[in-house]
């Protein structure tokens, strides 16, 4: 992970988003400063800036740390503070987290995953040649304590992102890509690299 700089909303995601999700909660009778109430399903008028939050953050995954392409259906709005917990932040621009789908359905309604909003630099390093994500081991008890919690909750150091974050860097190597192509496409593997001198 490394962090990401939180983006200004849509000029119309007032209108596309939070008015007719706000009036779906009032027309429903849910309280927007509480949890949603057990087994209640909400309309998922965050869908409608789907394509906005893609292009407002590059396209990047904001846990995994790579390119989401858009025509695979992969890409997913993450509420950063579940819906389950408060009602009120279900249609509210700075809780949606470009997310892969499946860092999404790993975070779920979790709160012990660190926000890329509010990341610290240097909390994670990457052995480039295995993919391998683990804390930075200078960090002090509680922010390793932190780090390793997010790693653990999103399986970020499963053998798929392994592998991802891998073959980003070699294919990097092999085909000679370019130092901006590789930022763009696994600005996580470019950060490491550059931090290691490799680039």
């Amino acid at each position: 992970m490394i962090p990401v700089a939180e983006q200004r909303e849509p000029a119309d995601f007032d209108h596309k988003v939070r008015q007719k999700g706000l009036a779906h909660l009032r027309q429903k009778g849910i309280q927007l400063d509480q949890p949603l109430p057990p087994n209640a399903s909400i309309n998922p008028y965050w869908r409608a800036c789907l394509t906005d939050l893609h292009q407002a953050y590059g396209g990047v995954c904001a846990y995994l740390g790579v390119f989401i392409e858009r025509v695979t259906g992969g890409c997913s709005v993450d509420h950063f503070i579940a819906k389950s917990s408060d009602a009120g932040l279900s249609y509210e621009w700075h809780n949606y987290r470009l997310a892969c789908s499946i860092m999404n359905s790993r975070k779920r309604e979790y709160s012990d995953v660190l926000d890329p909003f509010c990341l610290a630099r240097d909390l994670f390093r990457l052995q480039l040649s295995t993919g391998h994500i683990y804390p930075n081991p200078e960090l002090e008890a509680r922010p390793m304590r932190l780090v390793e919690e997010t790693i653990e909750r999103l399986g970020l150091d499963d053998a798929p992102c392994r592998d991802l974050r891998a073959l980003w860097y070699q294919e990097y190597l092999e085909y000679q890509l370019s130092a901006d192509f590789l930022k763009r496409k696994s600005p996580f593997v470019w950060s490491e690299a550059h931090r290691q001198g490799l680039l």
